[in-house]
């Protein structure tokens, strides 16, 4: 009896750490992502992208979980959202005075920052 429990709680103890030890597929793909940027930023000879990314890679190997990913996530929304907003003030202020070049240039901001926006929450 003893030897089942010893063997269940071995089996146990490898299983959690086998899943511990391998990554979401959210961290795969972000890995993947910077693997494939800091190839490009290599082939391109940008070193100071390429020293960024490297630590970007570091970090992901260390410390990515599902927990981290959905934060990060969470705050570049709340950024984007913030932004939209900030540009939606300036419209509205360069159409209070009405100038026209000011009025087509805040739209394009805006609207930058929507899809902006847009492409942080579809991000996976």
């Amino acid at each position: 009896m003893k030897k089942l429990l010893f063997f269940a709680l071995a089996l146990g103890a490898t299983t959690v750490d086998a899943a511990a030890a391998q990554p979401s597929a959210a961290c795969a793909a972000k890995r993947a992502s910077i693997e494939a940027q800091l190839q490009e930023a290599t082939l391109r000879n940008r070193r100071q992208e390429v020293a960024g990314l490297q630590r970007a890679l570091k970090a992901n190997k260390a410390h990515c979980t599902d927990e981290v990913l959905a934060k990060e996530r969470e705050t570049n929304i709340k950024n984007a959202q913030r932004k939209v907003a900030e540009r939606e003030r300036d419209l509205a202020e360069a159409q209070a005075k009405g100038d026209a070049k000011k009025i087509a240039s805040r739209q394009e901001k805006l609207e930058a920052a929507r899809r902006e926006l847009q492409n942080v929450g579809h991000a996976p």
